[in-house]
């Protein structure tokens, strides 16, 4: 980074009502907690740049795989080497290695080994996480399937057991049974955790998760009956090696068959867990860390275009004043501050679904299941959520940057093309949506036969009817007023919309797919008020010096009111929220858009990333971004010869053969 920092840019900084360093702290959890990830991201990009670890922008696929190899058996090994073992540790030491990338080793640590932690006995644990953990064992996590995904009950790959070896044979009975997509399958791992259709003593008893060995441990060849392979390029992920894998009679141990919850004895008896859901925890744990991770992508994102808003100047505003920074041009704060408000309310959802993962988790161990559908719901939904939001925000910082958002170098493209597939992995979104729709709908029957309702969702008894007091001054809890009428109200229309189809004679499952639509409109509803909510409480409970405490209200504010300028026809309806009121929220939003300008450039630079974990030209934080662009530019691999060999195999003998000749003329 240079030392000489950008004017504008610098100016902008400057303007900051608060100090950037206080909101820092506020979320990395204080000082000390920051002092720790600026430790451990300073110390490996120092790792990465003695490495000569290369930037990805200017290699092939296969190269890229190769380099990712390489950062990883190094980031692995320097991991073990330093004793890292916090998870915080290990996220910000391991971004710094990846920035905005996959690691090969990657679902490794964050798919198979917690299977195996939360689905395995004590005794499996023993035996598999230490081998797990010196990389002997190397593994993935393998349900998707090349015909089913989100549908667990339709995947076809098949368990059955052998009561006579004590084995169960895994087979792939048709061509989309094959496992499909799993990352690090296709290349790097040696194990899977399968999930198949197991069956015993003749019956189908459903989908349970297998231990499976798929490679040699020594020359690591597919083993006999195992076909596996990389599914090839993608639109994004070219370092990580997503795989097909199909089986023909492959035998493995009862013991192999993860059974912390599900059992199948010796004689082929199988021992039901007491709740199904228990069998996806790993599941429902990527699903609550994604929100976090949607947060931080488009931060990321924010973060390039807010600091490029500064730095570029293009057309006047006032004739013969010369140009101005984009940044000041209001449609260009209406693409990019609401992004801002976004990426801190994820943050903040993120941490409450974290939390709320936490705390189930810790009565599950203890045998009490009560609020396991309500965070199966929570996390199915969020991660829908967050995760659109976020393919959304990306995209409209990339829009912002202009014609230099499309470059690689801007890093836009790489954070869009490996942080997007969140709306399909781990549950396509519509599909969670409807899981969450369904615990909605236990609330609603539940509201209507006058039963207790979870706290979450209480809002349903209190917020029908009546008029939302919201006026001019953006009251924070009249904002979550607004939005807890129009959840309880579309979550009410959908519930009244089930019921009344099923009364017309339609079969549960028809009136279902015949109300589907308004269900994924309410469970979105009720995700949006779960952020609303957690963004002001956690605003609101924070101690914070009084200037940072209010640009972060004026960030709730901006957040709930582009949600509801958004959604006006869902909050006017039925006359909670007047015109008069849609209309002042709109002319609010132009003010706060215009109070939070000053701070806009402070507000990113509190994310905290480094240059090397930003990877962008666009977003340096010394907004030096036309000579890092001019640098870029020269790099190409095209430029390695002034001339390329294709002017000789191909265009000259073009020229030649045309003779002069127009090209119009010429018969081609």
């Amino acid at each position: 980074m240079s030392t000489t920092v950008n004017a504008d840019l610098a100016r902008a900084r400057a303007q900051a009502t608060f100090d950037p360093l206080q909101l820092t702290y506020f979320l990395y959890d204080g000082p000390e907690k920051t002092k720790r990830k600026r430790f451990l991201q300073n110390m490996a990009i120092s790792e990465c740049e003695q490495q000569k670890f290369r930037r990805t922008a200017h290699l092939t696929r296969e190269e890229q795989y190769e380099e990712a190899l390489r950062k990883s058996t190094y980031a692995f090994k320097r991991v073990a080497e330093l004793g890292l073992s916090d998870q915080a540790d290990l996220f910000y030491f391991r971004e710094s290695y990846f920035p905005s990338e996959e690691s090969p080793f990657g679902l490794h640590v964050s798919m198979f080994m917690p299977t195996i932690q939360k689905l395995g006995t004590p005794e499996q644990q023993a035996k598999w996480l230490p081998l797990a953990l010196c990389a002997t064992v190397m593994g993935t996590y393998a349900q998707t399937e090349l015909g089913h995904g989100t549908f667990l009950r339709g995947l076809e790959t098949t368990a059955t057991y052998d009561p006579k070896t004590q084995e169960f044979i895994i087979n792939s009975p048709t061509v989309t049974s094959a496992k499909f997509w799993p990352g690090g399958l296709g290349k790097t791992a040696n194990h899977c955790v399968v999930m198949a259709k197991l069956f015993t003593q003749g019956k189908d008893v459903g989908m349970q998760s297998f231990m499976v060995q798929i490679r040699d441990l020594e020359t690591h060849q597919p083993l006999p009956g195992v076909s596996v392979g990389d599914i090839g390029p993608k639109f994004g992920y070219a370092a990580m090696d997503n795989g097909y894998l199909s089986f023909k009679n492959v035998r493995i141990p009862r013991e192999n068959m993860l059974m912390r919850y599900a059992q199948v004895l010796e004689d082929g008896t199988f021992i039901q867990p007491k709740n199904d859901r228990l069998v996806y925890g790993s599941m429902t744990l990527i699903r609550a860390q994604i929100v976090g991770g949607t947060a931080r992508a488009l931060a990321k994102a924010v973060t390039i275009a807010t600091r490029y808003s500064a730095v570029r100047r293009q057309s006047q505003i006032n004739s013969g004043q010369g140009e101005v920074q984009v940044i000041d041009f209001q449609t260009q704060q209406h693409k990019v501050f609401p992004q801002i408000a976004m990426a801190y309310a994820l943050n903040i959802t993120g941490r409450r679904s974290i939390a709320a993962y936490n705390r189930v988790s810790k009565q599950i161990e203890k045998g009490s299941l009560e609020e396991l559908p309500v965070l199966h719901a929570l996390s199915s939904g969020l991660k829908a959520y967050s995760s659109w939001e976020m393919m959304y925000g990306i995209e409209q910082c990339r829009l912002a940057c202009g014609g230099h958002g499309y470059i690689e170098a801007s890093g836009l493209p790489k954070i869009y093309a490996n942080e997007v597939p969140a709306c399909t992995y781990e549950g396509e979104n519509t599909v969670l949506c409807l899981q969450t729709a369904r615990y909605l709908m236990k609330c609603y029957a539940a509201l209507t036969s006058g039963e207790a309702l979870p706290p979450m969702v209480s809002y349903l008894r209190t917020a029908q009817g009546g008029r939302s007091q919201l006026s001019g001054k953006l009251e924070l809890e009249q904002l979550i007023a607004a939005y807890e009428h129009r959840a309880a109200r579309m979550i009410s229309e959908a519930g009244a919309r089930l019921a009344e189809q099923q009364k017309k004679g339609m079969k549960p499952a028809e009136a279902w797919n015949n109300s589907s639509q308004l269900l994924v409109e309410a469970a979105m509803a009720f995700c949006q008020t779960f952020a609303v909510r957690a963004f002001v409480e956690t605003v609101q409970e924070a101690k914070l010096q009084p200037s940072l405490k209010a640009v972060l209200v004026q960030l709730c504010q901006l957040f709930a009111v582009q949600g509801i300028l958004k959604y006006s026809g869902q909050f006017t309806k039925g006359g909670f929220l007047s015109d008069q009121q849609v209309e002042t929220c709109q002319n609010k939003l132009f003010d706060l858009l215009a109070l939070l300008k000053p701070n806009a450039v402070a507000l990113v630079d509190a994310f905290d990333f480094p240059d090397q974990v930003l990877d962008s030209d666009l977003g340096r934080y010394d907004g030096n971004v036309y000579e890092a662009l001019m640098e870029y530019a020269r790099n190409s691999r095209l430029n390695e010869s002034e001339v390329h060999e294709g002017f000789f195999k191909y265009q000259k003998p073009f020229v030649d053969y045309l003779n002069g000749k127009s090209i119009l003329q010429a018969r081609l």
